[in-house]
Parts: structure tokens; sequence; C-alpha cells
């Protein structure tokens, strides 16, 4: 059997098998071209603009299964999309008594537009499912290790104590942000219906006495949104469902990316559930699954250049920028449905190593509380003395191999002060657990 040459494949491992793979296949949007000419149909039929009889023959014959996805795309290249051979194909189906009600008053780009967004909204139904995986495992990670100490990292080095509840619950609040524009999106995704040159023109030709209620009546039957406009040059659909796909990439990239520092050999905070092998490393368990994640991440906001690049069409239907939207959709929706399934794979079976994550936060010997220990020692010793002695202290830490709390005890400015808590990385952590507990009360 071969593979669907437009669909995922060798090169696609993180797709590969998932729900949106096939939900934006070539038979999948073949389906809803057919949808769409159908609910045309029907939605004349149900204004009186076409009989009965028609809409139920168009709609009986919609059926992906009836029509070769392959001579379609072949055809397509002489009318530039493959509406005009499957209106063709379609109207030889239903037979010559409901063959002219087919597509009847529409332009290609209507039935390819709607098409689109029925696409778009039957891919992110998976998409949502996974992101509230991700969203559920990682809220779970947060509650479990509110109060667990690690050293927080910035610019790749050892800044001051966090806790791994925290940086979880970051994680979350990005999938959270994911979700609701995603939701937003979808629900908003909008019928195409203009005619020509977007005027609805032909259906009053037709017979429509109010064009624009045949464009809700439309909206009806496909269940997306009543368009205020037709939107043949007007993309902000496009560009909304762009950056939200782009958006949620990013966002399952940022925990990818983490994770992928955190699993390092030598530190080893956390861990894959499942790591990848090696063909050459018998030892190695590679951090597969984020890797993917990270490599949608990458290829996404590209993606979405593209399509607001198709922002700029010209006159009342473009040459061009409606076309190049079609592949990179489609491969946009493709990435981030693959990336929020090996999401929820990752997070739903993260391995965290907490005595890993103490033990590092001594790594400098101390210097990881400096910050906490100079607003302490301020009050005793003075704001220029406290930082001179820090100062000094570090480079002695560093050079002699010794614990900062060694060092500070030897100073006699500060004997009989009891600096136990103050040094303690694991105290250290400010706020970290309140603003966890904050974070999770989001739903």
């Amino acid at each position: 059997m071969s593979a669907d040459p437009s669909g995922p494949g060798l090169l696609a491992p993180g797709l590969a098998g998932s729900p949106v793979a096939a939900a934006t296949g070539d038979t999948a949007q073949l389906q809803a071209l057919l949808d769409a000419e159908a609910a045309l149909t029907r939605a004349q039929a149900a204004l009186g603009l076409a009989p009965a009889e028609a809409a139920a023959a168009v709609t009986g014959a919609a059926d992906a299964g009836r029509f070769d996805a392959a001579s379609l795309a072949l055809r397509a290249r002489a009318a530039g999309n493959p509406v005009v051979p499957l209106v063709a194909d379609l109207t030889e189906a239903v037979g010559p008594e409901s063959g002219p009600y087919v597509h009847r008053g529409a332009t290609s780009q209507d039935i390819m537009d709607t098409a689109t967004m029925l696409v778009a909204v039957r891919a992110l139904g998976p998409v949502l499912a996974d992101l509230g995986r991700v969203e559920r495992a990682l809220a779970r990670l947060a509650a479990a290790h509110r109060d667990t100490p690690m050293p927080g990292r910035t610019l790749t080095q050892h800044a001051v104590p966090t806790t791994f509840g925290l940086k979880a619950a970051g994680w979350r609040s990005l999938v959270l942000d994911a979700r609701d524009r995603v939701t937003a999106v979808r629900d908003a995704l909008p019928a195409q219906l203009g005619g020509a040159a977007g005027t609805l023109a032909a259906f009053e030709a037709y017979g429509a006495e109010d064009p624009p209620a045949l464009t809700a009546a439309f909206a009806r039957e496909t269940g997306l949104r009543e368009p205020a406009l037709p939107w043949h040059t007007l993309r902000t659909p496009v560009a909304d469902l762009a950056g939200a796909l782009a958006f949620t990439a990013g966002a399952l990239g940022k925990t990818a990316a983490d994770v992928l520092t955190l699993t390092r050999t030598e530190i080893g905070e956390v861990a894959e559930g499942g790591g990848g092998t090696s063909s050459a490393m018998p030892h190695k368990a590679n951090p597969v699954g984020s890797t993917l994640v990270l490599a949608a991440a990458r290829r996404a906001p590209q993606l979405a250049a593209t399509l607001y690049g198709a922002l700029v069409a010209e006159d009342e239907r473009p040459a061009g920028a409606w076309h190049a939207e079609w592949e990179p959709l489609r491969d946009l929706l493709r990435l981030v449905g693959g990336a929020a399934g090996c999401a929820a794979d990752l997070t739903e079976n993260l391995r965290v190593d907490a005595d890993a994550m103490r033990e590092h936060l001594f790594l400098t010997h101390g210097l990881i509380v400096s910050e906490r220990l100079s607003a302490f020692l301020a009050p005793l010793l003075g704001r220029a003395r406290a930082r001179a002695l820090l100062s000094e202290l570090a480079a002695r830490t560093r050079t002699e191999g010794r614990s900062l709390t060694d060092l500070l005890a030897e100073q006699p400015e500060l004997s009989g002060v009891d600096l136990t808590e103050v040094t303690d990385p694991a105290r250290a952590t400010g706020a970290a657990g309140t603003l966890t507990d904050r974070a999770l009360e989001r739903r």
C-alpha cells in the first residue's frame, strides 16, 4: 500500500498516526469540499431557491469515497484549484435533474474557504483534547511539587532558588493561554459565500430576494459562523487561526525546551517516561517527545508568516495570495496537532528527580542565596559593607571551594548572628508556593 503523498510519512514522526493527520489529509479535505457543496444546495432549498430533491441528491452524493482524489488533484492544475473538477464530477454524480443546482451561484473560493474552515474546526477538536491532557498533567505536577526546591536559572546560570511546582505552573499557564486562543478562534471560524466578486449578485439573479439570508442559511448548514461580509480578500479568519496555532506551538515548545535542558546527563532533574533509543549508542534514552515538540515549535512561526503575508490580497479576489494559504495552513494544523499529542504523552509520563534538584542547589557552594544574604546583611553591616563582603567571599568560595556559609561564620562582625535559615536554599524560594497556588486556581 502506498502512502498518501500529501500526508504524514517517514519525515513526520511527530504526526504519524495522530487524529489530526486524518482530519487534515486529502480525503478529509475532499469531504469538506463536498460538505460545503451539499450545505449550499440545502441552504438554497431551505429558502425555496432549489428543490428539496436536489438538496437530498447532492447531500447523498457528497461522499468522498465516491470520488477520485488523485484525479481531482491532477485536473485541478488547469483551473488552479480542485473545486472546478469536483463540481464537474459531483454534477455528473447527481444526474441531470439535480445537476443544475450543484454549486449554483457560488465561486470556487466560496467552497474552498468554507471547506478549509471545516477542516480547521474538525482538526482543532483533537488539538484541544490533547491540550486538556497537557494542562491536567501539568496541574498534577505543579501541585505535587509545589514546594520542591530547585535552582532557578537565568541566562543559563544558577540565579536564585525556585520550585519545580512554579515552573510546571508556568508551563500550564501558557497551555491554558493557548487553549483559550484556539477555542476562541475555532468558535469564530466563518463560512464563506460571496459569489464571483463578493456581491452575492448571482444568487439574486437566481431568485434570492434577500441574498444575505442565504449566507446565514449556508452558515447554519455548515455549522460555521455567519460572516458579516464575504471575506475573499479580508483574511482575518486565516490570520487569527495562524496566530493561535503558532502561539500554541510556541507555548508547547517552551515546556519542551525546559525539559530538554533538565534532562541533560549532567543535570538529570527530570526524565521522559519513555526515552528514545539511539542507532549507535545502546546506553542512550533520548528525550524524543520533547525533541518532536520543539521541532514543531521551530517551524510554526515561518508557516504563520506565510499566512500573515496572504493578508495582502488585491482586488475582490486575489491571484496567488489565497492559493498560498492552503498548504501552510494544513502544515500548521498538522504540526500543532502532532505537537499537542507528543506534549500530552510527555507531560503525563514526565519523571521528576527532586533529590537531584535539591542537590544542585549546592553546586555553587551557597552562592545561590547571595541575593537573599545581601538583603539580610544590609541592616546589620550597612549596604555598602554587605555588598563588599559578599563579593569578597563569593570570590573565595570559587577559588577555595568552601561554602559561603562557612566563610560567613568566620567573620568577626557576624559573631552571634544565626545564619542557618538565611543560607538554606530550600528556604529561599520566596512566594513560589503562593504563586503556584494562584496559578492552579485558573481553570
